[in-house]
């Protein structure tokens, strides 16, 4: 018996899953599968198992709580489709309902609905235009050690080779290219520890933090325009930590800020960038990743938008773009789920979206390169 096979019994039933359903029915019935980080084996099961029956013509491999299937034909060009499986914890919004025009439930913006819209036309496309590899990944909502896609590239390289890849983030049915990166850095402060009834005989780091926070107050972002994409910059103190005790003089006290960078930058750029806004003060750069550029020239990129009739606008925030640019491999967002509902106890994707946005795809998919 397969590893997978194992974990299927472990887990019980795998609940059934019809891929040629509507995908509006398809997303409801993905919510309805609880796959918060770590726990996606449930819902990776019945992906696996719906792909096996009703998409024949894909090679599968399962990695670990990821699925991942390919066509192998000789179509000159090959598209990555890809969505992770996994949520965030889930406030009380599971199972899904549906009300009026939109269905709400954990995953249904980020990014259920855009798993249903891959693995729907995976089911339903006879012909496509390019060869399609799907990678349906686990534990991207947490740290990025953990990221499946991390895994994907370390243990099967090969499955991630494509002339474009599609990541089904939510963008509200557009399209953002590229996407931006982020750095975040702690900026100490030092003192002299004394009794607070006593002040004057200590230095208070806390206050010694003022410089810091006007700086970033009077900090001005700048806003680039790459490939017609403009992307805007940003700055911000995210937390301040200090002090022992209510009647001591803090000896120490650290402001962490997070900077928002446009992908013309590298990271080792961005890190040069804030010890300049800082005076070089002693800091440290605790985290970052780096953007990702639109890409748009590639060939594959063009004959998406053409196809679709997209314009594309900036990613505000990091994505797993990122990943595929980094391997050379041109990557855009498209997902019907709204980026501002990911998260949320409310989370809902709009129905029309669903539609819209995999009718769009559809036409890639078949006409692209033709």
């Amino acid at each position: 018996m397969s590893a997978s096979a194992r974990a299927t019994v472990a887990r019980g039933p795998v609940p059934a899953l019809d891929l040629s359903a509507d995908p509006v029915e398809l997303t409801a019935a993905l919510v309805d599968v609880p796959s918060v980080s770590g726990e996606e084996g449930a819902l990776a099961d019945a992906v696996e198992e719906a792909l096996r029956a009703q998409a024949p013509t894909f090679e599968l491999l399962r990695s670990g709580n990821a699925v991942l299937a390919r066509t192998n034909g000789d179509r000159p060009t090959r598209v990555l489709l890809a969505g992770h499986l996994d949520t965030v914890p889930i406030a009380d919004n599971v199972p899904s309902h549906r009300e009026g025009d939109r269905i709400y439930g954990c995953g249904t913006s980020d990014m259920k609905s855009g798993d249903a819209m891959i693995a729907h036309l995976a089911a339903t496309i006879d012909d496509p235009a390019h060869e399609l590899t799907l990678v349906f990944y686990d534990c991207e909502e947490v740290e990025a050690a953990r990221n499946g896609l991390g895994r994907i590239e370390r243990e099967h390289r090969d499955w991630l080779q494509a002339d474009l890849a599609v990541l089904a983030e939510p963008t509200d049915g557009a399209v953002e290219a590229g996407c931006q990166g982020t750095l975040r850095a702690v900026v100490r402060t030092t003192g002299r520890r004394a009794h607070s009834a006593r002040s004057w005989l200590g230095e208070n780091a806390i206050h010694a933090a003022a410089p810091i926070l006007r700086r970033l107050n009077e900090y001005r972002p700048r806003q680039v325009d790459i490939d017609g994409c403009v992307y805007r910059e940003g700055l911000q103190a995210v937390r301040i930590e200090g002090g022992v005790a209510g009647n001591v003089v803090p000896d120490e006290a650290c402001v962490t800020v997070n900077f928002r960078f446009a992908p013309d930058r590298t990271p080792e750029q961005a890190a040069d960038h804030v010890r300049e806004v800082f005076d070089h003060a002693p800091l440290e750069i605790t985290d970052s990743a780096a953007g990702a550029l639109p890409g748009l020239h590639a060939p594959a990129a063009k004959a998406f938008l053409a196809a679709t009739g997209a314009r594309p606008v900036a990613k505000y925030g990091w994505t797993d773009v990122s990943r595929f640019a980094a391997l050379g491999i041109p990557a855009i967002n498209f997902g019907p789920g709204d980026p501002n509902l990911a998260h949320t106890r409310e989370e809902f994707v709009n129905i029309d979206r669903i539609t819209r946005c995999t009718e769009l795809l559809r036409r890639y998919l078949t006409s692209a390169g033709r």
